[in-house]
């Protein structure tokens, strides 16, 4: 089991399941669960960071502006689709949501999914 300790907005690569739990894909996805969570569990709640935009974001999408920063490659959104994986399954931290306006776009938009 990965020792590293996950918090709320990083941002790992990780074998994300497709939602017919089929396949998987290798991309990266951001760590939605919070510290508590994730220090007692041997799992982490994520949701998946794409490159392909839309012309409009659907209901839950994140832009993420600043995703230099993030330590993503290209411009992404983060998708609304969430999955649980072990923490064994972090392939690596590839970075973190620093900006403030990021990580709060994120919570919103798991208020909208969630409500």
């Amino acid at each position: 089991m990965s020792t590293m300790p996950f918090e709320f907005g990083d941002i790992v690569l990780v074998p994300f399941p497709f939602t017919s739990h089929t396949a998987s894909k290798r991309r990266p996805a951001v760590v939605v669960s919070n510290s508590a969570y994730n220090n007692t569990r041997p799992d982490l709640v994520v949701m998946a960071v794409t490159s392909q935009l839309r012309p409009s974001p659907t209901l839950g999408e994140v832009q993420v502006d600043q995703w230099q920063a993030a330590g993503l490659l290209k411009p992404s959104v983060i998708k609304p689709v969430f999955a649980t994986l072990e923490r064994a399954l972090v392939i690596r931290q590839l970075g973190t949501l620093l900006v403030a306006t990021d990580r709060a776009d994120l919570r919103r938009a798991i208020s909208e999914i969630l409500g």
